[in-house]
């Protein structure tokens, strides 16, 4: 008999609640930086897409995250249902889709993550329910409203279909990627272009719309307040490294060299 004192997806209530939820990306294969990082942050999306991780590291990252606050999320490579498969079935919460251009991509994305009929996700999770703290009857009576889909919304030709994606049931959470977004208009790394914003903005209006939570990013506590303040409930502070290099920089800050 399992006995459930807590949440099961901590993330699900914080956005019910109408509260942000800040997290980070790991693309450095490491259990113990996950273990440091989940104490402190709600959600960590070990990055399959970028970073030198196989999934028998991230198996062990998603289980670091056990008996902390934080929702071990996977961010795969392709919105493809046979990448999603295995993360979900070592026992990711939610699986991040990268470059949602349309409806039909939004909606394979969605049934990539439900079982039959609710979607097409094969039936194998034999170490899923070890992390979820379940049997495995209770993960699969659960685990259609458990799993989170995020899909990424970084690309022109996804911000000029933003209503037509955002309409797709089943969305739990649409992301902003301004890396890709400003690479998609050829002003790859050009964060401050107008044309970026833009689009931005445009991206930015259409899901709050749809009253899906909507994510971003956030290189500055100043840049956080100002999403939490437009109504972003999923924030990411930066990637492992990028944290980890910023504290490095703040240790020599008032060192005399």
């Amino acid at each position: 008999m399992s006995v459930q004192t807590t949440p099961l997806n901590r993330l699900r209530q914080l956005w019910r609640e109408g509260r942000p939820a800040f997290g980070a990306i790991a693309t450095i294969p490491s259990v113990q930086t996950v273990q440091i990082m989940a104490r402190s942050l709600d959600w960590i999306i070990v990055d399959l897409e970028h970073g030198p991780i196989g999934l028998t590291e991230a198996h062990a990252m998603i289980a670091a995250t056990t008996g902390t606050p934080c929702t071990p999320l996977v961010r795969i490579a392709a919105n493809e249902p046979w990448l999603a498969k295995a993360p979900m079935d070592i026992g990711a919460f939610g699986i991040n889709f990268p470059m949602i251009t349309n409806r039909s991509e939004a909606e394979k994305a969605v049934r990539s993550v439900r079982y039959p009929p609710r979607g097409d996700r094969l039936w194998g999770p034999f170490h899923a329910p070890f992390r979820w703290g379940q049997s495995m009857p209770d993960y699969m009576a659960g685990a259609d409203d458990e799993m989170i889909c995020m899909i990424t919304i970084e690309h022109v030709d996804a911000v000029n279909r933003i209503d037509e994606i955002m309409a797709t049931p089943g969305i739990d959470v649409a992301v902003i990627g301004p890396g890709d977004l400003a690479t998609s208009i050829n002003k790859r790394g050009q964060m401050d272009d107008p044309e970026l914003l833009e689009l931005v903005a445009r991206a930015e209006a259409g899901i709050l719309r749809s009253g899906v939570p909507i994510g971003g990013v956030a290189r500055t506590a100043d840049q956080a307040n100002a999403l939490v303040d437009r109504g972003y409930r999923a924030i990411a502070l930066g990637f492992d490294w990028s944290l980890f290099q910023r504290g490095i920089m703040a240790a020599f800050e008032g060192i005399r060299r």
